[in-house]
């Protein structure tokens, strides 16, 4: 029999098919991840700045990709009525591509003027084509993945795309702070180019995985039903209502990190790079971690203990120049970049396993674009408002000082000292605080405590260290304090312990859904 077209649907999928897809969406995910970080994130702030980009501009530019999921919700119609999710999903991916690679072409602009503003309007276009691809993606993978070990397997697509994007960030570093010549800004044109065709094979790797038909419950439904669906579940409104507060915490501060290191500290591009990488190293070691604990325990769980984590790395940033950059700055902003990647690893997997959860069998596509849009929102409207602050806080000092007098001796103490951009990771941190309240009241099944995630990721490193090293003491210092504990429960054969409502050990209690 001959193979079917690579765009056409499969009315019924077997279990090879299954897992072929599978890895043809690893393989597209690694692919991937080379847009964002050689076209995007770091690599386009470096390059915003260059042409002389206001913190302002930077604000837009960090909130134009969600400002773009606002197409989500014209996407829903497309999706209901056009139905062929992956042709949706590949070819406005592929016009995507396409205008990465126009993007190229920017650094030979004569006018920086115009460089930047087409650089904004081309990032909106960018952002447009991804959000209304991703609403067909979703709900296409919705109704593809089984609900069976999601964890385990967005684990192994997020590690994979977090080592590639790993290669293509450090290469990228090492293409703009060595590129041959004086003018440096060209380097840029070489680093959206390889984004691009990147791109091109990632959309090759998608093309080929299956596509099942859509439920007639999808189909048949008019485009307001599907939009007010999500709102009139109790609990996938609160899932919402975390989703906003979370993203909105996450992005008043941490696209300005970048501008942080770079000119308050005063740090080149490619040892912001570095503790990029290191932060991304971070990750791809522990993601497969966190995709094992997302399927043994629940996702919420791990959102307890990455969430807090995140935010006070956050909030540690100012103090490692404090009260200036000294010889201990580097090694604590690079133990902060690992500690960040470790918690947005496995938040990220949990947020979008948690989404995936809570939504209904074939009513994906609502739901789904529901998440992304009340997220990018407020993802938006974050470093718009940062941006806006920004000049507020550059003319703001805040110090608190222990005065010491006696007979002979006199001094000042500096306990803290916050400028400028000091105060978004601060701000950041409060608002960061308020999502992990708004995610306790979030039902997902039974509640397993901050305690038990924790040590159960320690054993989960444990194994996963037998197999790397045979240096008995680097496993105890990695199972501290935990090792004795952890070490009776796995000899006594305890199973993994998920802690109920009544327990002293659960932090958030959970009653059914209203």
């Amino acid at each position: 029999m001959p193979e079917p077209d690579a765009l056409t649907d499969a009315s019924s999928i077997s279990s090879e098919e299954v897992e072929r897809g599978k890895r043809a969406l690893v393989a597209d995910g690694a692919w991937a991840s080379t847009i964002g970080i050689m076209a995007g994130g770091v690599v386009l702030v470096g390059f915003a700045l260059q042409i002389g980009a206001t913190p302002f501009e930077i604000g837009l530019l960090a909130a134009i990709p969600f400002i773009g999921q606002l197409a989500q919700l014209p996407a829903i119609g497309l999706v209901q009525r056009f139905q062929k999710r992956r042709r949706l999903a590949v070819g406005l991916g592929l016009a995507e591509r396409v205008m990465i690679l126009t993007l190229a072409a920017l650094p030979f602009l004569a006018s920086a003027e115009a460089a930047l503003a087409l650089l904004i309007l081309g990032q909106l276009v960018v952002a447009v084509l991804a959000a209304t691809s991703a609403c067909a993606w979703n709900s296409w993978m919705h109704d593809f993945l089984p609900r069976e070990g999601l964890g385990a397997f967005f684990a192994k697509r997020l590690f994979w795309g977090t080592t590639v994007a790993l290669i293509a960030g450090l290469t990228a570093g090492v293409l703009v702070d060595h590129w041959p010549g004086s003018d440096r800004i060209h380097a840029y044109s070489a680093t959206f180019a390889f984004a691009a065709a990147a791109g091109f094979v990632s959309s090759w790797f998608l093309a080929q995985v299956p596509e099942p038909p859509m439920s007639a419950d999808q189909t048949a439904q008019p485009l307001l039903t599907l939009i007010r669906q999500p709102f009139a579940d109790h609990n996938f409104r609160r899932l919402l209502h975390f989703l906003t507060s979370f993203n909105f915490a996450t992005n008043f501060a941490a696209p300005f990190i970048t501008v942080f290191m770079l000119k308050q500290l005063e740090l080149g591009l490619g040892m912001v790079l570095v503790l990029w990488a290191a932060s991304q190293l971070a990750n791809a070691m522990t993601i497969r971690l966190w995709g094992q604990l997302s399927d043994q325990l629940s996702n919420k769980s791990i959102l307890a203990v990455t969430v807090p984590a995140f935010f006070l790395c956050l909030l540690a940033l100012p103090f490692t120049a404090h009260p200036t950059r000294h010889d201990l700055t580097l090694p604590l902003l690079a133990l902060l970049h690992l500690l960040m990647g470790v918690a947005t690893g496995g938040s990220a997997l949990a947020i979008a396993n948690i989404g995936l959860k809570l939504a209904p069998r074939g009513r994906g596509t609502g739901y789904m674009a529901a998440t992304s849009v009340f997220s990018a929102c407020a993802a938006a409207v974050a470093p718009i408002a940062g941006g806006l602050l920004a000049d507020w806080f550059a003319r703001r000092e805040l110090a608190l000082l222990i005065h010491w007098s006696a007979p002979n001796t006199r001094g000042d103490f500096v306990l803290l000292n916050l400028q400028h951009w000091d105060f978004f990771f601060v701000l950041a941190c409060i608002f960061g605080f308020y999502a992990l309240h708004a995610l306790s009241l979030v039902h997902e099944g039974e509640d397993v405590s901050e305690r038990a995630v924790v040590q159960n990721l320690v054993l989960e490193a444990r194994r996963s260290m037998r197999s790397l090293s045979s240096i008995g003491g680097l496993r105890a210092t990695i199972a501290f304090p935990y090792g004795r504990l952890l070490g009776q429960r796995a000899a006594a054969g305890a199973p993994l312990r998920k802690i109920s409502s009544a327990s002293p050990l659960s932090r958030h209690s959970e009653g059914p859904p209203h």
